[in-house]
């Protein structure tokens, strides 16, 4: 039986799902155990995430003209991007960055490792295979932020302002979901996925995610 692209999108999200134990932070915000200083250098990384992801989908989108759903697909990512980037700077003032400390921040390499891979991606990548990749990836990362923003209000006394950036990444997408289904229909039909590339790529996002969390856990 041919598989279908909801098929395959669960398929390979399930298989890429982390260890629990891959991420040691999050259970410690979890439970109010972080310290405050790892909450700020959290919005400090994210300062640099956001808008490097923001711009490498942009450069997918740009790659994916010849495939309009994939196309779609990176330029929605790329507008939650930037929606997260209005959100990122309430959850930084609320954790006391500045704009003197964000500006005298050195990122931290273990930190900076998973927005290289996803610019990686935007050069090299077949814009079908990174579409699959990356929503494999999304799951563990939507689960992480509904977690935190949760912990936020409940350990750390944070304002639904100052949590509404980890709450727009835990709110189901269905839209998003969708236009991610038909574009994997769309290279499936048309012979463009490679699944096992997008296995691999995948892998390394889970990867790079994970070394992210531990980074800040245990930083150089």
């Amino acid at each position: 039986m041919t598989r279908t692209a909801r098929d395959l999108l669960e398929t390979i999200t399930g298989e890429l799902a982390p260890d629990p134990r891959s991420n040691p932070l999050v259970p410690l915000i979890a439970s109010g155990e972080a310290d405050r200083d790892v909450l700020a250098v959290l919005a400090l990384e994210q300062m640099w995430v956001i808008p490097a992801d923001r711009r490498a989908f942009l450069q997918l989108a740009l790659r994916s003209t010849a495939q309009p759903e994939a196309d779609a697909f990176f330029t929605a990512l790329a507008q939650g991007e930037a929606l997260a980037q209005e959100r990122l700077g309430t959850f930084a003032a609320a954790c006391g960055v500045d704009e003197a400390r964000a500006s005298a921040y050195t990122p931290l390499p273990g930190c900076q490792a998973y927005p290289a891979y996803v610019a990686w991606l935007a050069l090299n990548a077949a814009p079908a295979d990174a579409v699959l990749a990356l929503t494999a990836n999304f799951s563990a990362w939507g689960g992480y932020c509904a977690t935190i923003a949760g912990a936020l209000r409940i350990h750390y006394g944070f304002s639904d302002e100052a949590c509404a950036f980890f709450d727009f990444f835990a709110e189901p997408a269905p839209d998003l979901d969708r236009t991610a289904e038909a574009a994997v229909r769309a290279a499936l039909d048309t012979g463009r996925l490679d699944e096992n590339r997008a296995r691999g790529y995948g892998h390394l996002l889970q990867s790079y995610e994970s070394l992210f969390w531990r980074t800040l856990h245990r930083p150089a």
